[in-house]
């Protein structure tokens, strides 16, 4: 493991990063990119980050985190380019954000409470949200959740605060009888020919899985993601099954499938 100061990497990076995107020098795909092109990458490599930490693989982290870091960097350099900021402005950001979040760490403050603390950091968000010109208050409590969210994500979100300002099922049980009633409008849409009908009902079913995950504490995208993991592992296996038998999907029956899907979930 590496030991010496980060700064000099850290520079390196900032430098290749330069010339990447320099008008004569560069690379014509880094030169043409902007902050709405590369956001989707930044996206997919902040979920690879966490696949990696999921799987344990720490050799997979670093490559992964590193990546996720030149993120960061491409979207600076495209900033400063344009006069706007640069890497030292976010650093000097956070930093600034982390210690003035923390006076109980940084400052010597005490809070006798969790709840004092809840109530200092409250006071401080208002602050900042003044300090930006918008309001100490939010207009809505759903405010500041991004859309650009992954759509799951964002529903638990909007659960959670919708919570925090009251509106709140009672228990898990109310939640499941909703549920139940989504489904039940699923099913009747399902009977006709208004697709966009059915596409708005299936979206209320997931609107209100996301609800019970919240009421269950439970990430909801995590728990779809260890779904979409044993689902992936179950398929291989029923795929092995079958190149033993030399048979494909087609060549067996639904039976036979469900006999495969069944020694898939025994061998799990």
């Amino acid at each position: 493991m590496t030991k010496t100061s980060p700064l000099p990497q850290m520079q390196r990076l900032l430098d290749i990063m330069a010339r990447l995107r320099d008008p004569e020098l560069g690379c014509p795909w880094d030169k043409e990119q902007d902050f709405k092109s590369i956001a989707p990458y930044t996206i997919e490599e902040a979920y690879e980050v966490v696949d990696a930490i999921e799987r344990g693989d720490m050799r997979d982290l670093r490559e992964e985190l590193g990546d996720l870091l030149l993120q960061t960097v491409f979207h600076s350099q495209m900033a400063a380019e344009q006069g706007a900021f640069s890497f030292e402005d976010i650093a000097q950001a956070i930093c600034d954000k982390l210690v003035r979040r923390h006076p109980h760490v940084f400052e010597g403050v005490q809070y006798e409470t969790v709840e004092a603390q809840k109530a200092a950091w409250a006071a401080m968000k208002a602050e900042e949200r003044a300090a930006k010109g918008k309001p100490e208050q939010p207009l809505s409590a759903l405010d500041d959740i991004p859309n650009a969210l992954p759509a799951l994500l964002r529903a638990q979100k909007l659960h959670e605060r919708a919570t925090r300002a009251g509106f709140d099922w009672k228990d898990n049980d109310e939640v499941l009888a909703k549920l139940q009633e989504e489904i039940g409008e699923l099913r009747e849409a399902l009977q006709g020919k208004d697709t966009a009908h059915q596409r708005e009902e299936l979206g209320d079913v997931l609107f209100c899985v996301a609800a019970l995950a919240h009421k269950m504490d439970v990430v909801a995208e995590d728990a779809l993601r260890s779904a979409n993991n044993k689902f992936t592992r179950r398929f291989r296996h029923v795929e092995h099954l079958l190149k033993e038998q030399q048979q494909t999907f087609s060549d067996v029956s639904r039976e036979t499938l469900e006999d495969y899907w069944i020694k898939a979930k025994q061998h799990d």
